[in-house]
Formats: structure tokens, C-alpha cells, sequence
């Protein structure tokens, strides 16, 4: 979602701040800005709409230089007014307060209202401006920033991650975290805040990841925490492991396209010392897993996009491999109503960055409907809000991902999902040693299958010529392969802007049928499984209506091709574990390849955001 860089240095910050920002691109954006404090205390504000290519031009056509030791930058994704000058951060209230802001104020226009018959003007339409004016007001009856803050969020109701900064407080940044992420990074020549450790990558390894309710007082040699209630605090200092060439292109057009290929990899990494002796370690999951998974009657899946797609991969898997109940829901739907949770249910949260919003507050719910359950989080991000809040954590080790569309953080989610099918499957006796070999030796051949499948590509972009004048497609899978087939239209939405559906193929008669005709493409997958029979009739149906068809199978589902028709044979003797996870590569490059057909921008698609840190 929006991004937030800051620093307190001994050199000037505004360098920094435009790396960071372009660094933070990925995250989904629609303007950008920045503010330093001037070496005379007074605002310099510069601000664009749209890429921060466009703020780079804006700072190199003025008269002079924004030049300063302190700042805070922002890549704003609209929620409350239109991507505008005004509506871009940062925010400044009487020339006394700056600040940018990640998150939604959800009180923001009871705060409006009493602001203007306080005297305040307001120049955006945002909810972020009403927090500058309201900090203005404290520090009025206040003798500090950081305690002007601490009484201004107290009238706050929402999400926020906040960076702040006063022409009366110089030499300090407040930052304030409440459901929207916020890491200090601490340097040699000075300290730093961020969204996200990536945007401060060229400066620190030194990060101190701030939790719900945390208020920090940043100066150039000296950082204090307090929390909601005002408490001094201490947080750990962790080091990151991200490495500043992962966030590079390299040979690669895209990150996407990059990310694609780096799949054989981050499948490697995540298996890596989660299997011994052709036995899942259950420890993998934390040392609390054996006895949480051993109990567990039922598992509860919650997760939005792709990661739900991931969770209904899994039901299958659990309900046919470990013979446990499960259920999936999309996050957003399951914090809103009244569920029923069982005791000694397992409550797993799938999110790549581990901040998604929803699903966040869904575990929160969760944990308050019973607090018997135990929850599992599978992320790709150690120290994410789900990591702290669960009881169990599992790493993807996918690496940054940077691409909009989840391509190997799904891959290797699908893996985490496996491997906690295996353990639950082991401890449950649902399997016997000789299937469990089975499985493992499965997941052991995928990266070499992966790069099987990668091999398809160039057949895969003469394909996609197809799609240059299309508006609409139809994906169609049974069994596992419909929720891949609901990745691969979700792929082909994100990054083309075709509209595109997926169905399990036995709902074809029941309404999607009435869609087919020559001008509406139709992807089926075709594992080599119980459904293929059944599969082959609904390839027929298809083909009598005229429809242009594109069908991956495994070599020895052997569809018979017909006119209108391309079958691509992707691997073959695939299992019910390697099948959707080798399946879903052709996928993403036809969806990719589509993308750069139709001139969309691939890596940072309109109206998407790669980390969705609000509702």
C-alpha cells in the first residue's frame, strides 16, 4: 500500500528519501512527496502525481535545492480524494507540523468538523490532514512532539503509520504505529524510519520493528519507545537478511518475470532443513507444532487473494491426505461475522508480507471468539504483525518479492501448505511411511519440475498473441485445479485487465456455458487424475460452441487436440502435492506474457497495491 521513508542524519536526507521512495514503488502507488526541515526551521515540500520519476523532475526544475538534515517521504495509494497535488503527502498544519501517513482515520470527518470551528482550513481531501491539525492543537497545551502526539492519537479511531516532524521540535522524528507497519532502522550517520526495511537497505541492516500502540521519539544518536499508555519500552534490534541486489532486476525485463524463474530457488530454500530422512521435521512449525497439530480436530483457513487461492489448495489436501476438517474464508468476510470455532481448532493465516489488514484483524477476532485455538501463520516476513501474533510461524524463504501479482510467494506458500498436510497426516496415522516417502520425494523433484515447466515459455508467449484483442477468458479446472485456475484468472485480472473467471468445469451447464462462443478464450487445466474422464467431456462441451481453447495437461492425460484447440503438455507424472503447484507456472507466464501484449505496466498494475495494509 503507501510507503513512508524518513531520517534524522548528519548529512543532507533528501538523497535518501527519493532512494527510499523508489524503492518502495512496489508497494502500489499514485503520488509521491517529500518534506525536509530547512537548516533555518522552515518546510521545503515537494510533491507530484504520479511515478516519483515525476517528483525527481519536480525537484530538479526548481530554483534551488530542498536541502536538510531531517525529513519524511511518502508513495501515496488514494483512499480518501483523488490522486491530486493537494491530496499527496506530506500533510502540513500551520507551519508548525509535517507528517505522512500510511492507513485510514476512520473518525477523520467528526475530527474535520470540530477542527473548523477550532479555526483550521483544510487544503486536501484526505482523512491523513485532520491528524497534522490535530497534533497542531496539542502541542498547544503540550511542552514536547512526542507528547503532543501522544495526547492527539488518543481522539483517533483507525489505522495508522505515521511519521512526524515540527519546525518548533527540530533534530527529531515522532513515528506512531497502529495496524500499519513501521520499522526504525538504525545508522551510522543517523536513524531512520521506513514501511518497509527495503527502502532502507543502502544505509542499515539495524532494524527495530515497532508493534501496535508504539510511539518513538527519533533523534540523531538517541531512539525512545513508549507505549499506548505511555510506558518506556524496549524493542529488539534486529538484522535483516534482505540483501540489496534481491531487490534488483538484473538480466531480468520485470519482476515479475524475474520472480517467475527465481520459483525453483525459493522452492529449495523453503524445503531446506524442513526435511530429515524422508520425514517432515514438525518442528519446522515451532516447537509448540507437535502437540498443537496432534489435538487439532479441525483447521481453519483465513487469507485474501492469492493466499486464499493457496488455502483452498489445502483443503483438499487436508481433507483427502489427513482426513481433518478444514474450511477457507477470505479474511475480510470472516471478521465481520459470527463464526463458530471449536475448540482445538488450528487457525492458519496465509499473507506474503504478514501486515494484510484483514487478515490481521481476522486472527485478532479469532483469538477473542476462543482463546483455546491455536494459530499458525504462514509469511514470507519474519517479523510481520502475523508473526507476533501467532503462536506458530512458518517462513516461505521465497526472498522479496517486488512484482504486484504473488508469483513465487504462492508457489512457496503451496509448499509451506504440503508440508504442514505431511506433519498433520504423520502424526494423525491418516498415512503410512511408505505415502509419506511418497510425498516428500514429490516435493524434493519440484524445483526440477518447476524448471521442466519454465521451459514452455517461448511456446506459451506465441500463445498469448491471442489475447491481443480480447476482453474476457474463461479458466476451467476440477478438483485442486479449480482453485489454480481461479490463480491463473486472478494473474491474468491483476496484470492485463481482462476480465477473466474461473469455474470448476462441471459448472459449465449451469450458466457459463451461455458465455462460449469463437470470441471468448478458455484455459482448462488437465492433470492425469480421477477427474480426467470427466474433464475431457467438458473440453468437448466447450469445443462444439466454437470456443478457442488453450489446455495444459501432464503428458499423460493425453486430450486428444482438435481444431481451435492448443494442448501443452507442461511436465508428467505429476501427484496430487506437485500437480497444482506445477500447474500454476504456465499460468503466470501466459499471464505475463498477455501483459506485455496488451502494454500494461506488469510490475505495479493500476489501482493494485502489493501489500493491502488497510480495510
Amino acid at each position: 500500500m503507501c510507503g513512508i521513508v524518513g531520517g534524522v542524519t548528519n548529512k543532507d536526507i533528501t538523497a535518501l528519501l527519493l532512494e527510499g521512495l523508489n524503492r518502495l514503488e512496489y508497494r502500489g502507488y499514485d503520488s509521491s512527496g517529500l518534506i525536509v526541515l530547512s537548516r533555518n526551521n522552515t518546510f521545503e515540500r515537494a510533491r507530484s502525481v504520479g511515478k516519483v520519476k515525476n517528483l525527481e523532475d519536480n525537484l530538479k526544475a526548481r530554483d534551488h535545492k530542498i536541502n536538510g538534515n531531517i525529513g519524511i517521504a511518502h508513495t501515496r495509494w488514494a483512499t480518501h480524494g483523488e490522486p491530486t497535488i493537494n491530496n499527496a503527502h506530506p500533510h502540513i498544519s500551520m507551519n508548525s507540523v509535517s507528517l505522512v501517513h500510511n492507513g485510514i482515520i476512520e473518525n477523520y470527518a467528526e475530527l474535520k468538523n470540530d477542527q473548523l470551528t477550532k479555526g483550521y482550513s483544510f487544503s486536501s481531501e484526505t482523512d491523513t490532514e485532520v491528524i497534522a491539525h490535530e497534533i497542531d492543537f496539542a502541542m498547544k497545551a503540550c511542552s514536547s512532539l512526542i507528547s503532543s502526539v501522544q495526547l492527539a492519537i488518543k481522539s483517533f479511531s483507525g489505522s495508522y503509520g505515521l511519521g512526524i516532524i515540527s519546525s518548533k521540535y527540530p533534530n527529531q522524528i515522532i513515528a506512531a504505529r497502529n495496524g500499519s507497519p513501521l520499522v526504525i532502522g538504525i545508522g551510522k550517520n543517523g536513524n531512520y524510519i521506513a514501511s518497509d526495511q527495503l527502502a532502507l537497505l543502502s544505509v542499515t541492516k539495524k532494524f527495530i520493528f515497532l508493534e501496535d500502540g508504539d510511539i518513538a521519539e527519533i533523534k540523531i544518536d538517541k531512539i525512545t519507545i513508549y507505549d499506548l499508555d505511555g510506558n518506556l519500552v524496549d524493542r529488539p534490534i534486529k538484522i535483516s537478511r534482505l540483501k540489496l541486489g534481491e531487490t534488483n532486476l538484473g538480466d531480468y525485463d520485470h519482476f515479475m518475470q524475474k520472480e517467475i524463474f527465481e520459483q525453483p530457488q525459493a522452492i529449495r530454500d523453503t524445503l531446506e532443513s524442513r526435511i530429515s530422512n524422508d520425514t517432515v521435521l514438525i518442528s519446522a512449525f515451532g516447537y509448540e507444532a507437535h502437540e498443537a497439530f496432534n489435538k487439532a480436530k479441525q483447521v481453519q483457513i483465513v487469507a485474501c487473494g492469492s493466499s486464499y487461492n493457496a488455502g483452498l489448495v489445502a483443503k483438499y489436501w487436508l481433507e483427502d491426505i489427513a482426513k481433518i476438517p478444514c474450511n477457507v474464508e477470505v479474511a475480510s468476510e470472516y471478521r465481520y461475522r459470527r463464526p463458530i470455532l471449536l475448540n482445538d481448532t488450528l487457525f492458519v493465516t496465509l499473507s506474503q508480507s504478514g501486515e494484510t489488514a484483514d487478515t490481521v484483524e481476522a486472527l485478532k477476532a479469532a483469538k477473542k471468539i476462543n482463546s483455546n485455538i491455536t494459530s499458525l501463520c504462514i509469511t514470507n516476513s519474519p517479523e510481520s504483525s502475523l508473526t507476533r501474533l501467532s503462536d506458530l510461524t512458518f517462513l516461505t524463504h521465497a526472498g522479496p518479492e517486488i512484482g504486484v501479482a504473488s508469483t513465487k510467494a504462492f508457489t512457496t506458500q503451496l509448499v509451506a501448505l504440503a508440508l504442514l498436510t505431511c506433519s498433520i497426516s504423520s502424526l494423525k496415522k491418516s498415512i503410512n511411511k511408505r505415502q509419506e516417502r511418497g510425498i516428500i520425494h514429490g516435493l524434493k523433484r519440484l524445483p526440477g519440475l518447476v524448471n521442466e515447466a519454465l521451459l514452455q515459455e517461448k511456446q506459451i508467449e506465441n500463445l498469448a498473441i491471442r489475447f491481443k484483442d480480447k476482453n474476457s477468458a474463461l479458466f476451467l479446472g476440477r478438483g485442486t485445479m479449480h482453485a489454480i485456475a481461479m490463480e491463473g484468472a486472478l494473474k491474468l485480472k491483476e496484470i492485463s485487465y481482462i476480465h477473466a473467471e474461473a469455474y470448476p468445469a462441471g459448472e459449465l451447464k449451469h450458466g457459463p456455458i451461455a458465455l462460449i462462443d469463437k470470441n471468448m478464450p478458455v484455459i482448462a487445466i488437465a492433470p492425469n487424475d480421477d477427474l480426467l474422464v470427466k474433464l475431457k467431456s467438458n473440453l468437448q462441451e466447450v469445443k462444439s460452441r466454437g470456443s478457442q481453447m488453450i489446455v495444459f495437461e501432464d503428458e499423460n492425460s493425453k486430450v486428444q487436440q482438435m481444431e481451435a484447440m492448443e494442448v501443452i503438455p507442461v511436465t508428467s507424472n505429476l501427484g496430487r502435492i506437485t500437480a497444482p503447484i506445477i500447474f500454476t507456472i504456465p499460468l503466470q507466464l501466459l499471464s505475463y506474457h498477455v501483459a506485455l501484449i496488451k502494454g500494461t505496466n506488469v510490475d505495479k498494475p493500476r489501482n493494485l497495491a502489493k501489500s493491502v495494509t488497510v480495510e
